[in-house]
């Protein structure tokens, strides 16, 4: 093993977009663990539009990361040296290691032990992690999708949203997505088994696309963006409809844009609106990725991912990820599999 470590640092805050120079790779002496710790060789970084409000100074629902602290994320990585009891040589963990190539853990930031032979190990950082999870909660407990309803999943070629149209297929609903270009509408129809997709770079209104695609009207929506997607799909709400905001990429983290504004929408249609974090429902991790695991082995769930090699080049995937030029779940394989 290399004496060498390798982390990346926060050096200042969006202003408003995310530029690469925001971040810089820093050679650091490898870290030494002490009894009840381990050392994790990260594998895999997972990239999240989160990131975008993680880095952010202004209001959210955690601290942002400080300047001059390497950045945060989502791993998977093998323990390579240990001296805790729970965690032997050779076992594969899915945590928070951050952008680093080796981290010293206690356990705490570990969010659960990976098992190889059920997928491959970087799933555990999408369809069967924590876009999964994203997923499965904001369209069945939020949702409360049933069959028969037709649903509308904006960022739907993505690692969320394809996870969510695929659900709703599983338990016999109507999946409709919305996402941008020709790629990913054939992704959406093709390989992830929606029943339509509206293509909202191609036209500047994607009203008449929701009405060809959703004639009976919407029932459940699934909303990553804001804005005029959001403010599109609720004039086409049904009775009773459910809507669960997951994220707002196509609204600005900073400035806070003007409102809330309740949309009558919700009253006259009589709707139920509720935003949700993963991060608040960890207690049903397991039976939730368990669930998930089931249907990837039925062969339920189809995933995508855009790979781009090396720590030092997450920066640019990053940016390309908020710009929505990735093409699946955005990963960086920072080291190679066991």
């Amino acid at each position: 093993m290399s004496d060498e470590n390798q982390h990346v640092v926060l050096r200042g805050r969006p202003d408003p977009s995310v530029r690469a120079d925001l971040f810089e790779p820093v050679e650091t002496d490898m870290p030494r663990i002490a009894d009840g710790q381990m050392l994790i060789r990260v594998i895999w970084l997972s990239l999240e539009p989160a990131m975008r409000g993680w880095i952010a100074d202004a209001p959210n629902y955690s601290e942002p990361v400080p300047i001059g602290a390497p950045m945060t994320g989502f791993t998977v990585g093998e323990v390579v040296d240990s001296r805790h009891p729970g965690y032997p040589v050779g076992t594969i963990v899915q945590g928070r290691q951050g952008w680093r190539r080796f981290a010293v853990s206690d356990g705490s930031d570990i969010d659960r032990v990976v098992d190889p032979s059920l997928a491959p190990i970087s799933t555990a950082l999408h369809v069967l992690g924590m876009n999964g999870a994203t997923a499965y909660v904001g369209l069945v407990d939020v949702c409360r999708v049933k069959e028969g309803d037709t649903v509308v999943v904006t960022t739907a070629a993505g690692s969320v949203g394809s996870v969510v149209g695929q659900i709703a297929k599983v338990m016999g609903a109507r999946a409709v997505g919305v996402t941008g270009g020709p790629d990913k509408v054939r992704a959406c129809l093709e390989e992830f088994g929606f029943d339509a997709a509206v293509d909202y770079k191609a036209a500047d209104d994607i009203g008449p696309g929701l009405d060809a695609a959703a004639p009976d009207g919407i029932d459940c929506f699934f909303d990553s963006v804001g804005a005029d997607q959001f403010d599109a799909v609720l004039d086409r709400i049904n009775v009773g409809a459910r809507i669960a905001i997951c994220g707002t990429i196509g609204m600005p983290s900073f400035p806070l844009p003007m409102g809330p504004r309740p949309n009558r929408q919700l009253l006259v249609k009589r709707a139920r609106m509720e935003g949700f974090l993963i991060l608040d429902h960890y207690d049903r991790f397991n039976e939730i990725v368990g669930r998930l695991a089931g249907w990837y082995r039925d062969g339920h769930l189809k995933y995508r991912e855009d790979v781009t090699i090396g720590l030092d080049n997450a920066a640019d995937a990053l940016i390309r990820l908020l710009t929505g030029q990735n093409t699946g779940k955005a990963l960086v394989r920072v080291g190679a599999d066991p």
